[in-house]
């Protein structure tokens, strides 16, 4: 068998190869590799499996609009969103998606079933966060929540589920929209978020976790 016939038999073999790890692929560069493959093998190590993420300060993906997860994943993409611990990831690593894995990536985890969060906060704040999600603070100007993101805080299109949400990502963000330029395409949130006392913002975070949804 002569050199150049090994040559091509290796190089048929190093493709077949190549396209059957493409559905364990981690290469987020590689626009062969599909959304589901990038979500099970990639986004799973945080976000979990199905969405549904284990540590407190990650958000939960399960369930949300996929409108949300396209427009955040496109801000990530494009640095228009830099809120600390998510530019540090989430830039790299959607840097170069396409757009059809940026959908595909919506589309997976909008699909998937969100997992009740356990209650941690005492029934007294609860109680209190669900009446800012219902009737904002009206001494402050703050709007109710359910307003944008719906009585059941399922969220629509670009406004994010918050049933079920960790309460201390909740804390994070809003102090995001408070304090910082940080996601400027929420401005609505930046307006609504000023005028909440650190209690409100504890309390409705509390009220969100607990909060079942479907």
């Amino acid at each position: 068998m002569n050199n150049a016939l090994l040559i091509g038999l290796a190089a048929v073999g190093a493709l077949a190869s190549g396209c059957g790890n493409l559905e364990r692929s981690r290469d987020t560069g590689n626009p062969a590799v599909a959304p589901v493959t990038l979500a099970q093998q990639v986004c799973s190590n945080c976000h979990g499996l199905t969405g549904n993420a284990t540590s407190p300060n990650i958000p939960n993906l399960a369930a949300q609009p996929e409108a949300y997860l396209v427009a955040q994943l496109t801000y990530f993409k494009s640095h228009g969103r830099r809120d600390p611990a998510g530019f540090e990831y989430m830039w790299g690593l959607s840097r170069s998606l396409t757009d059809k894995q940026i959908e595909g990536l919506g589309a997976y985890f909008a699909a998937q079933t969100h997992e009740r969060q356990p209650i941690e906060s005492e029934p007294a704040r609860i109680d209190a966060g669900k009446a800012i999600f219902d009737n904002g603070v009206p001494q402050a100007n703050v709007p109710a929540c359910g307003t944008c993101h719906g009585p059941e805080g399922k969220g629509a299109a670009t406004f994010p589920r918050l049933a079920g949400q960790h309460a201390d990502y909740v804390v994070k963000q809003l102090l995001v929209f408070q304090r910082t330029e940080e996601r400027p395409a929420g401005a609505i949130m930046k307006t609504v978020a000023h005028d909440l006392s650190p209690q409100n913002i504890r309390d409705v975070a509390a009220y969100v976790q607990a909060m079942a949804g479907s």
